[in-house]
């Protein structure tokens, strides 16, 4: 059972994660906790459980996950009971810090400190075929995922670094920050930027990897090669033969999909048939002998089935297609 000494500073705790302890209570939780090696244990083991670092000694039984959903159970309630303050993600990490160097011995602060960072899992985004989906992530960047495409995020994103991972499409309208990059990794290129808009499709089946920027500058590395992009500028990347090419385009119409269509700018048919598979959750095959060819248009998804979207693009002569067995057959 606690002692009051120990109820008390319980509540030093909560108050210095809400934000509301002032110097001369921060002095008294540091002097309690230096009194003895049984306080510092004590302080020490109930930051554990606030922030599930991950640090006790062998007597302790700790359980990561369920001290992590407590930790955040108990901010929440804070934050319900202290209107006038704001938490956030990196807040708590420079606290987590503070109060390692508070707790710990000096040759245990800098595993500490590594500890804190790696118990930050990533968060797993996934949009199933037939679906889009938008949110926010931690730093405010705005982001809408097209449909197939996955997302991976440290949930530690936007307190040291501010870096993705990207399978599919998404449209990202990032917040600038000329401290901590924006960066999104893929196989195939990474991309940096500070803060602007711009539309990034690299899904892994596709043959090409497609950027179109809306405004700002970015920074895409593809090996050695470093390219450059300015508003309404577009680059392409083949993927086979490893070729980048940078044109001049409409980047308004890159994010069409996000509103429910469908814009084609001389893409491969062998992708477009992907995207149209993603979108309807159909079942396309494309013959050897059409898989290069290039088409331009545009549809309203809700408004077309996908032969309405198949039959339009055969009305070029350049392709026709058939219906077998479930499959859509493009030649």
């Amino acid at each position: 059972m606690q002692t009051t000494e120990e109820k008390n500073i319980d509540e030093l705790i909560s108050l210095y994660l809400s934000g509301g302890l002032d110097q001369a209570e921060l002095e008294a939780l540091k002097q309690w906790s230096l009194q003895s090696e049984a306080n510092r244990k004590y302080v020490r083991n109930q930051f554990e459980i606030w922030f599930s670092s991950g640090i006790s000694d062998d007597s302790v039984t700790f359980d990561k996950e369920k001290a992590f959903e407590l930790f955040k159970q108990r901010v929440n309630q804070a934050m319900k009971e202290k209107n006038n303050t704001r938490f956030t993600w990196s807040r708590f990490y420079r606290v987590a810090a503070i109060i390692l160097i508070l707790v710990l011995p000096p040759t245990a602060y800098w595993q500490g400190r590594k500890t804190v960072k790696q118990t930050f899992a990533e968060t797993t985004i996934e949009v199933p075929t037939g679906a889009r989906t938008k949110l926010s992530l931690p730093d405010g960047t705005l982001v809408w995922l097209n449909a197939g495409s996955k997302m991976l995020y440290s949930q530690r994103f936007g307190v040291d670094d501010r870096k993705l991972k990207l399978e599919g499409e998404g449209y990202f309208e990032v917040v600038t920050n000329k401290k901590i990059p924006f960066v999104i990794q893929t196989k195939e290129v990474d991309l940096k930027v500070l803060g602007t808009k711009f539309n990034f499709k690299n899904y892994p089946e596709d043959e090409e990897v497609i950027v179109d920027l809306v405004e700002g500058t970015v920074a895409l590395q593809h090996g050695a090669t470093e390219f450059l992009l300015e508003a309404d500028e577009k680059l392409v990347l083949n993927k086979i033969t490893k070729q980048m090419t940078k044109t001049k385009t409409n980047a308004e119409f890159a994010n069409v999909w996000a509103n429910d269509e469908l814009f084609f700018d001389e893409e491969l048919l062998v992708d477009i048939a992907k995207e149209l598979m993603r979108c309807y959750d159909a079942k396309i095959v494309v013959a050897d002998s059409s898989q290069q060819k290039r088409f331009y248009g545009s549809f309203k998804v809700s408004e077309n089935t996908i032969d309405e979207v198949l039959g339009t693009i055969a009305s070029t002569n350049r392709m026709k297609y058939r219906y077998e067995n479930g499959i859509h057959i493009l030649y």
